[in-house]
Formats: structure tokens, C-alpha cells, sequence
């Protein structure tokens, strides 16, 4: 059995486009879902009348264009989910500008101008722990002794004053901790405390840098604690 093309166009509502047409619109780049509903009455116009389709396929079609359309839908307002959480974080970020920030590194940079400060990451415990104070080069600049015992996270400064009591030159340095575990001396971390200098903005691709004095930029994620005092 033919169907005459002017009949088929005779069920459309005037001004409709067919699916042929509406391919053939270069307005639009890709297909929505009136476009898949607009094929199944296509199919539907076209099939054979003597082996109609099936009912549970037709309904299997109309359940994927709706789940593909809740996708999008989903997929959208994830995105602006995104940008809202990235805002919020970069308005976070920018309150800390001329913080202090502890942050996973043995590095510290002096300034001339404050203590340095850090943490001693001893654990259980530790008799006899020692902070050796290196520049770039690997030579000793300062050795600190903590006396008695020491368990957890134990904070520490570092004036900037060598072991002659001279300032130390600003630039890097890095922080090198032991103690004696039972019999033996172990290495200890050794966290540093950092001045935020300015923020870079992150986006869905990259994160938000802190930028440090000194040590460069860190993504907000890593930073571990914040001073409670303002950097000078």
C-alpha cells in the first residue's frame, strides 16, 4: 500500500515543518527531543498496516527519549551546580589573602620580617627532638632543640636568626626534624606555615590556587589549617 505524500502533509498543523525538513534547518545543530517525537510519527505514518509495530517497543522508544531528555536536563543543572560551588570557593579563597596557612611542605620561606612557623609532626611521641633549620644549599643555618618529651603536633617558630644570632638572608628554606623513638633516632615531618600573597580563581578544569610568598601556588584543597592571626 503507497501513501500519498500529500495526505501525510495534510495531517500536519499548519506551519509544521517535517522531519525531513527539519533535518535539512542548519538553524539548529543537533536534535531535541519534539524532533524524536516528531520521527515516531513519521515511523508511525509509514509502517506497514497489515504488521503494525509493537506496543512495548513504541513504549520502549518514547521511555528512551524521555530519560535521554531527563539526562540533559540533569547534565545542566549539574554544570550550574558547578559554578556555584567554584564561586563560593573562590569568595572563600580570597578571604584568606594575608593569612597564614599551614600547608603539606617542609619548605618555608623568610621574609626578613616574620617568624617562621611550623609544626613537628611527632606521632606517638619522641624524647630529644631536633629542628634543623637547611638553606637551598643543604647547610645547617639554625638547630633547635624541644626539651622533654613530645607527642601529636607540636608547634614550633624559627625567629629568622642563624646560630651566630645573625638574621639569616631571605629567601627558602627547609625544615628537617627527628627525635628519638625508643632507642633510635627517626625522621619526622615537618609542616610549614605560609603567607597567602593573592588567589587565582579556579574553574570546572582547574582548581583555585592559593599563591604563597616564596613557595608559589598551592590549590586551596591542600591547605591544612589556618592562623588565627593576620600576617603582617
Amino acid at each position: 500500500m503507497q501513501v500519498s505524500n500529500d495526505y501525510l502533509d495534510g495531517l500536519k498543523w499548519p506551519g509544521e515543518q517535517s522531519a525531513a525538513e527539519k533535518a535539512a534547518d542548519n538553524s539548529r545543530a543537533k536534535l531535541e527531543q519534539e524532533d524524536f517525537f516528531a520521527l515516531l510519527t513519521q515511523q508511525l505514518a509509514y509502517q506497514d498496516p497489515f504488521k503494525p509495530a509493537d506496543n512495548s517497543q513504541m513504549i520502549s522508544q518514547m521511555t528512551s527519549f524521555s530519560t535521554a531528555d531527563g539526562i540533559n536536563n540533569m547534565t545542566q543543572q549539574l554544570a550550574g551546580l558547578n559554578e556555584v560551588m567554584t564561586s563560593n570557593q573562590a569568595l572563600q579563597a580570597s578571604s584568606l589573602v594575608g593569612q597564614k596557612v599551614l600547608v603539606p611542605s617542609d619548605l618555608a620561606y623568610w621574609d626578613n620580617t616574620e617568624p617562621v612557623d611550623g609544626i613537628a609532626v611527632v606521632g606517638e611521641g619522641a624524647q630529644n627532638v631536633r629542628i634543623r633549620i637547611e638553606d637551598e644549599k643543604g647547610q645547617l643555618i639554625r638547630d633547635i632543640t624541644l626539651d622533654g618529651a613530645q607527642k601529636g603536633n607540636v608547634p614550633f617558630t624559627w625567629d629568622g636568626l642563624d646560630n651566630k644570632g645573625q638574621p639569616a638572608a631571605t629567601g627558602r628554606y627547609r625544615i628537617k626534624i627527628s627525635g628519638l623513638v625508643g632507642s633510635q633516632r627517626e625522621e619526622l615531618n615537618a609542616l610549614a606555615f605560609a603567607k597567602v600573597d593573592s588567589v587565582t580563581l579556579g574553574s570546572a578544569d582547574s582548581p583555585t590556587l592559593v599563591n604563597l610568598s616564596g613557595l608559589g601556588g598551592l590549590p586551596l584543597n591542600q591547605v591544612l589549617e589556618i592562623a588565627s592571626r593576620k600576617a603582617a
